[in-house]
């Protein structure tokens, strides 16, 4: 899993690459954190090069969604196809944020 956390003018950008699993997910829950504490306005996480996730891959996203929301920011996803898609869509993830 590759990922990077890129700021923009109006938001910031979470790129996730490969494969969001149990092996990976950890990974992630430091720079989620931080960028959690940071508070931005909105996050806009790319998941079109994200190939497999699993329930430790989703627990990480929808603990970030929860934290940005809690904070007043904006959460939206953009990408999202393949396993990810038929996953957020079993689990209703599409009706809780935005999917583009």
């Amino acid at each position: 899993m590759k990922f990077t956390i890129t700021p923009q003018q109006d938001h910031v950008l979470v790129q996730i690459a490969g494969e969001l699993d149990s092996m990976t997910a950890p990974d992630l829950r430091p720079s989620f954190d931080a960028l959690a504490e940071e508070a931005p306005p909105r996050v806009v996480l790319d998941l079109s090069s994200l190939r497999l996730i699993d329930s430790s891959g989703v627990g990480a996203i929808v603990s970030l969604f929860k934290r940005v929301r809690a904070a007043g920011g904006q959460f939206e996803v953009r990408g999202v196809q393949g396993q990810p898609r038929s996953i957020f869509q079993v689990l209703r993830l599409d009706r809780v944020f935005k999917i583009d």
